[in-house]
């Protein structure tokens, strides 16, 4: 496993997104706790959770007690494990995503996830997403004062602009380490925040970043890729030996040292395919195919 920077911490260069592992369509525990250890066993040391992972409107902090669990069950050392979670959204009974960003509610929020969690200090805490009704100062304020009082160590942010990182670090300075948004080859708007990470030396956390090539295939005769238009992905996962999905994720560590992708899994195979593009080393002109199939979307 190789490893990348968050802060001042080492983390394995692809962490675990535990989020499928507590909402709709969720493994049964089993399941879910064999998936985390397979993570651990392959050297994953970052797991990202959220307290609004779980069913709508049902058991809040679902997946952080999940991954407390997995972790006080699992056989081998766990000492360099990053536990990163979230607060400032929510999941009623209706389905839908909430978003509070008070100070109030994510001080609130983190005590709770510090409980759940069952560690002295969250390691990595993020503001989910910024709260259009508050101020965005007021909510990294928040965090400031929980990095302060010791009960978080590091900061980051979700689902922000390239401002509002800036804006982020005149408040908290070298104490924000990360950034969590939305990217991968089929959603790239995050390219600005990816660039502006690599400059400032935070470390970019790419949600979904398998999207497109997990629902994309070839398929049929001429070996034609459905339902995407990922072809060169599938193509050079063909000629390696190696799944498309590991190609992307190798595909996405190119794109800055910073860069930490933290593909979801619910099987234990899956997240040891993804643990496996760590090691995958793609050629100058293979990286140039790759790019230049994901501009043509």
């Amino acid at each position: 496993m190789r490893y990348r920077d968050i802060g001042d911490l080492k983390v394995s260069a692809v962490g675990l997104g535990a989020m499928p592992l507590s909402i709709e369509g969720r493994p049964d525990e089993a399941r879910a706790l064999a998936t985390v250890h397979a993570a651990l066993d392959a050297g994953v040391t970052l797991l990202d959770t959220a307290d609004s992972y779980h069913l709508p409107g049902q058991e809040p902090g679902h997946n952080e007690l999940l991954l407390a669990r997995a972790l006080a069950t699992y056989g081998g050392d766990t000492d360099g494990v990053l536990l990163a979670t979230k607060g400032g959204r929510g999941r009623p009974a209706d389905g839908s995503w909430t978003t509070t960003g008070t100070p109030r509610h994510l001080r609130s929020a983190a005590e709770a996830s510090l409980k759940r969690l069952g560690v002295e200090a969250i390691g990595l805490y993020q503001l989910h997403r910024p709260d259009p009704a508050v101020p965005f100062e007021e909510s990294v304020g928040a965090l400031r004062d929980l990095l302060d009082e010791g009960k978080i160590r590091l900061a980051g942010l979700s689902n922000v602009t390239a401002d509002q990182i800036l804006r982020a670090r005149s408040v908290l300075g070298d104490r924000l380490v990360s950034v969590q948004n939305r990217y991968s080859p089929d959603v790239r708007d995050s390219e600005p925040e990816l660039r502006l990470c690599a400059e400032l030396g935070l470390a970019f956390l790419p949600w979904s970043p398998l999207g497109g090539i997990s629902r994309s295939s070839l398929d049929g005769p001429s070996r034609q890729v459905t339902g995407a238009r990922h072809r060169a992905f599938h193509e050079l996962a063909r000629e390696r030996g190696v799944s498309p999905q590991q190609v992307c994720l190798a595909w996405l560590l190119s794109l800055s040292p910073t860069v930490v992708p933290i593909p979801g899994a619910s099987r234990p195979q899956t997240i040891q395919d993804s643990a496996g593009a760590a090691e995958l080393v793609l050629t100058r002109e293979e990286l140039t195919r790759l790019t230049e199939s994901a501009r043509a979307r």
